[in-house]
């Protein structure tokens, strides 16, 4: 049987961030919604979504996140368990940048141009 979950790697621009938890992701394909009218269905319209790559990292005393929040036009993979590799493309940090001291984790949220899945 094949590893499915757990285990995940998440860099931005080939630095190695300690994950924490959850993450999701978004490939940035166009959101469907569908058109119906009193006569039926008529078809869907299509709006773009933005890529995203969000969840929550570790600070580390070698990390700077003052340039981590100030990061723009970033390549960010993340590595799943199943062995998919997430890229997110012309990526900017996109979260409020706040930090807790109990634990040493924050927000990461990454937004950019494009978003593909690698086999």
């Amino acid at each position: 049987m094949a590893r499915l979950g757990g285990t995940i790697s998440i860099k931005v621009d080939g630095e190695i961030y300690n994950a924490v938890g959850n993450f999701t992701y978004n490939l940035g394909q166009p959101l469907r919604a569908g058109l119906v009218g009193p006569d039926g269905v008529h078809g869907y319209s299509e709006t773009p979504q933005i890529p995203f790559i969000e969840g929550e990292i570790r600070d580390r005393r070698e990390i700077s996140l003052e340039t981590l929040l100030n990061l723009t036009d970033a390549t960010v993979t993340l590595e799943l368990a199943n062995g998919k590799v997430v890229v997110l493309r012309n990526a900017w940090y996109a979260s409020e940048g706040t930090f807790n001291t109990e634990e040493g984790n924050g927000a990461f949220r990454f937004e950019g141009l494009s978003g593909e899945e690698i086999r």
